[in-house]
């Protein structure tokens, strides 16, 4: 009998049965520089605040998840946005905080039912989660550094904040909900 039953000669000592692999570590890190990449692009969706920026990121991190269960959410959705740690700490603890309020309650919900259906709810309920915390994250942040009272923040949720972020979260839900089946095919054949 041999001493290791690992077949793998490129592991990090851990068996692969769910846990870090070097095939896994090197999937996660592929996974967080193109969260990285994505959250660099911005773009203007809401027509009456320009100023509010979509960025895809979001999309990259829920496929993750879905991928890979909820610690890759979480690894994802937080190294991600590191590099804007250094330019804008402020928004990037908001944009952390609702990227996991999105892709954590997504997989959570898709590892436990992993149908189309199952998608549909944990996207949804991510949704309603997220959109919660990034209300909340903007009464208590923004003040902070955009020189705004709370008042004037709360008053900019119903025409401003509330469609935008649901704009936004319906982007990522769509679009993950489209092409997460290919990606997913893909990711099992290298697996």
């Amino acid at each position: 009998m041999s001493v290791s039953s690992h077949t793998d000669t490129h592991s990090t000592g851990v068996a692969d049965s769910g846990r870090w692999s070097t095939k896994h570590i090197a999937v996660y890190a592929l996974f967080v520089a193109l969260a990285m990449v994505t959250s660099f692009i911005e773009l203007p969706i809401f027509p009456a605040a320009p100023y509010l920026k979509y960025d895809p990121s979001g999309i990259v991190c829920l496929i993750a998840g879905f991928a890979f269960g909820p610690s890759a959410a979480v690894v994802v959705s937080v190294l991600g946005f590191v590099p804007h740690m250094f330019g804008d700490p402020w928004g990037s603890i908001m944009a952390i905080a609702v990227a996991l309020a999105l892709s954590v309650p997504a997989s959570v919900i898709y590892k436990r039912w992993r149908t189309r259906k199952g998608a549909t709810v944990g996207i949804l309920a991510g949704a309603v989660i997220a959109l919660a915390i990034a209300i909340v994250g903007n009464l208590l942040i923004t003040p902070i550094y955009a020189h705004m009272t709370v008042a004037q923040v709360a008053a900019m949720i119903v025409p401003i904040l509330l469609p935008f972020n649901l704009l936004k979260f319906a982007i990522h839900g769509v679009v993950t909900f489209l092409i997460y089946k290919p990606i997913s095919d893909l990711l099992n054949r290298v697996r």
